[in-house]
């Protein structure tokens, strides 16, 4: 945890050409201020009333720029929040005394702007001077009016407002607000984007003291979170700055609200003074409870008030004699507010995914320790990795071979493995029962003997012992075993049987015989799909395609050949298009018919090779899979009948290796094939852009000739002559002008170069203006729908 400190509390002086120069007096350091009342002689001689205070303040701001505000008040708090602490920056006073101004600022003016844009500003300006970490900003906007909680950012299109009530919602992470919108942030245009769309839907009201007053308390919120770009730190940091503008403390009797603003009143003093009770609270060591839920005010901002953060207070007031008691008010607020102490902490949090790559390096260094100590105590062949696919196969081979008695002891090299012998114990025991109820299964009838239905029915045939059991029923189980046939005698002696195991065995070669996955068969199909389509030669291949260059490359004949035409009379309504298409395409378009017509025909026919390449892969990979199963089918045999290794090699009967042979082979087919389909598609490609080519020049010679013979009056075709810029169809070149910029476009362009506070106030009135224009927008097309309406 982190050291506990105070709560900083300063003062700003509204400016005023009517300061109270008696009254009000700063000290020496600029970090008290001293307030002194003149006696009132209408109480008498004896009069006891305090008439002077003094309030020591960690500074106080009189007649300073929004620059100097920013600079004491908040550029500590913000550059800290970068490091993981988070901060609280909170304004409070009176009603008109600017607040507003020194939070938000004037949002109309760069230079004017307040503690939260610049606050934006060095949030961005830090993230790029940290490259080394990936840093992810996002932000909220919330409003307490009437003690309701609202989302100034709902009126954002991918937002929307809520179904449900906000609530405030507390966990062991701290408080949060269900329902509000949080809103990602990759660059300063968008945040100021997202803080003027908020203050546009901010609640305010007009009164004698404030003409633009806001009805409401606002919480701008800025959450951070840093990942380090460097996979070996797997811890993080989260952080948020809230910046607090609250509404403004009234004297009814000085503002003369009325209705509705006098209910907003009510409820802004209300919660200023329960806010007030909380920070009495906490200053005082002695009380054990806060109370917080008062209202929705101190609720919302329990982890601000004396939370784990650097909490920063700006406390405005009047500098005029009338105000007086309003900034005695405000003062003692502040006083109390250093009475309070926070203990700001680091917020880590640690990556789960780069946890387990962490994890998983160490544990490979582990392993190397082990595997040299193990060498240095002469075990060389210990392995701690986890057993593969191979391994287990091989242990549950030994276990069977242990079992058969043809081995006569396993080898035990390390715990993983005496674990694995045992569970292949119960994988052969489980497998080996299973074998066995399949093929009594197979062999006999089994009957429960609580099925009664049935045992009536074998008693009414006589399949009865004397002692009532049926016939081949060992120990009285619960299941007969069998019946034995009506042939069979006691005295006589039955045909000796083979063994239940020798049975086993013989039924196993029986349906390797009949299986209908061979080795050879799958050779005889695989030689019948290959033959289906002949593969054509390399020299056709290249012999088509450097044909179809030579063809797709040939000029076509320009339309206006030098000689002089003879017009045919021109008739008196034009034909129709398809009808002067045809006639077209036949006489002064020929040329480029033929070409169109050449390139689509090798085109098609590159396609149609493309279908057949297309179906002999499919058929090569159909015969793949085919090839696989048998290999599978093979490799299941040879570990049923177990495996025999030589010098350490494993060793397949012809079979196998046939099949993977072949599978090698009809994998470089297969990859022939496909190399060749992806050559043909690439011609595929060009030959396509040349067709492409073609129709669009014949579409364009036949409009120009088209509108030369039946559209364009003769005495016009007269200057249309050639040599002249002028050509039939085609746009003047000197009428060719190019696409200019809009007024948008050249105003944003003037605006980066010539703006007075230069390149950094670009997002900030770019923000500006897109808020304006949406906002203006949206009462357009308002009043249009109600004009519509009406």
């Amino acid at each position: 945890m982190g050291t506990r400190k105070k709560v900083q509390a300063f003062v700003r002086v509204k400016p005023t050409d009517d300061f109270a120069h008696e009254m009000i007096k700063y000290g020496e350091d600029n970090k008290s201020i001293d307030i002194h009342l003149k006696k009132d002689t209408r109480r008498g001689v004896v009069n006891n009333t305090q008439t002077d205070w003094s309030f020591k303040l960690d500074g106080v701001l009189h007649d300073a720029s929004q620059d100097l505000v920013y600079e004491t008040v908040a550029r500590d708090a913000v550059s800290q929040a970068l490091d993981g602490y988070n901060g609280t920056i909170m304004c409070y006073g009176q009603t008109g005394a600017g607040k507003t101004y020194t939070m938000t600022g004037a949002t109309e003016n760069y230079k004017h702007r307040g503690i939260l844009p610049r606050a934006l500003q060095q949030v961005f300006r830090m993230i790029e001077e940290r490259p080394t970490h990936a840093i992810t900003v996002r932000v909220s906007y919330l409003e307490i009016y009437n003690e309701s909680l609202f989302d100034l950012l709902s009126t954002l299109p991918y937002v929307g407002p809520s179904v449900t009530p906000m609530t405030i919602v507390e966990n062991p992470q701290g408080v949060f607000i269900k329902g509000l919108s949080v809103h990602l942030t990759s660059q300063e245009e968008d945040a100021f984007s997202l803080l003027f769309e908020g203050e546009t839907n901010r609640i305010i009201a007009s009164h004698t003291m404030n003409k633009n007053s806001s009805r409401s308390h606002c919480i701008f919120t800025i959450y951070m979170e840093a990942h380090s770009r460097t996979l070996s730190d797997e811890k993080y940091i989260t952080s948020k700055i809230n910046l607090v503008d609250l509404a403004g403390s009234e004297r009814l009797g000085k503002t003369g609200s009325e209705g509705r603003v006098l209910k907003e009143a009510t409820y802004i003093n209300k919660s200023l003074s329960f806010l007030e009770q909380a920070i009495i609270a906490l200053g005082d060591q002695k009380r054990d409870h806060i109370p917080f839920r008062q209202c929705k005010l101190t609720h919302a901002l329990k982890d601000s008030l004396g939370g784990n953060c650097n909490m920063v207070l700006v406390t405005n007031i009047y500098g005029e004699a009338a105000q007086l008691e309003e900034t005695l008010s405000s003062l003692r607020f502040a006083s109390r507010m250093k009475l309070v102490t926070t203990e700001p902490a680091i917020n880590e949090k640690y990556n789960a995914e780069r946890m387990v790559k962490n994890l998983e390096k160490e544990l490979a260094l582990l392993k190397q320790e082990l595997a040299i100590h193990d060498s240095l105590s002469n075990r060389t062949l210990v392995n701690y990795d986890p057993m593969d696919e191979i391994q287990i196969a091989e242990i549950n081979s030994q276990v069977r071979r242990y079992l058969e008695g043809t081995l006569d002891e396993i080898d035990i090299i390390n715990l993983r493995q005496i674990q694995e012998v045992f569970n292949q114990f119960r994988v052969v025991l489980s497998q080996q029962e299973q074998e066995v109820e399949s093929a009594l299964r197979r062999k006999y009838t089994l009957i429960d003997k609580n099925d009664f239905a049935a045992i009536s029915a074998v008693q009414k045939a006589g399949l009865m012992d004397a002692e009532g059991h049926l016939v081949g029923e060992p120990d009285g189980q619960s299941f007969g075993l069998g019946v034995a046939p009506f042939s069979v005698k006691p005295g006589k002696k039955p045909r000796s049987k083979k063994t239940l195991k020798e049975q086993f065995s013989i039924s196993a070669r029986k349906e390797g015989a009949s299986s209908p996955v061979s080795g050879k068969d799958f050779e005889v199909v695989s030689i019948s799909k290959t033959q289906l389509v002949p593969s054509s030669k390399d020299g056709d291949i290249k012999d088509m395609l450097s044909r179809d260059r030579e063809t797709s490359s040939i000029e076509p004949v320009p339309s206006d050949s030098p000689k002089e035409e003879v017009r045919p009379t021109r008739p008196s309504t034009p034909p129709s298009k398809p009808v002067a298409f045809e006639e077209f395409k036949n006489e002064r378009g020929s040329e480029i018919n033929r070409i169109f017509k050449e390139n689509k025909s090798i085109l098609n026919e590159r396609r149609k090779r493309a279908s057949e390449t297309t179906q002999r892969i499919n058929a090569i990979k159909q015969e793949i899979d085919v090839t696989k199963e048998a290999l599978n089918f093979q490799k299941s045999l040879r570990e049923k009948q177990g495996e025999y290794e030589n010098k350490g090699l494993m060793i397949i009967d012809e079979e196998e290796f046939l099949l993977i042979l072949k599978l090698k082979d009809l994998k470089k087919q297969y990859r022939n094939e496909y190399q060749e389909l992806r050559d043909l598609r690439a011609e595929m490609q060009y030959c396509q852009r040349l067709v492409d080519q073609c129709r669009n020049r014949l579409l364009m010679e036949f409009d120009i000739w088209y509108n030369e013979s039946f559209v364009i009056p003769e005495d016009i075709q007269a200057a249309l002559k050639l040599g002249s810029s002028i050509r039939p169809g085609m746009v003047p070149v000197s009428r060719i002008v190019s696409l200019g910029e809009d007024d948008q476009d050249r105003f944003s362009q003037l605006q980066q170069t010539v703006l007075p506070e230069g390149p950094d106030s670009i997002s900030f009135y770019n923000a500006k203006v897109k808020t304006e224009q949406k906002h203006s927008y949206m009462k357009t097309m308002t009043g249009l729908q109600q004009s519509h309406r009406k």
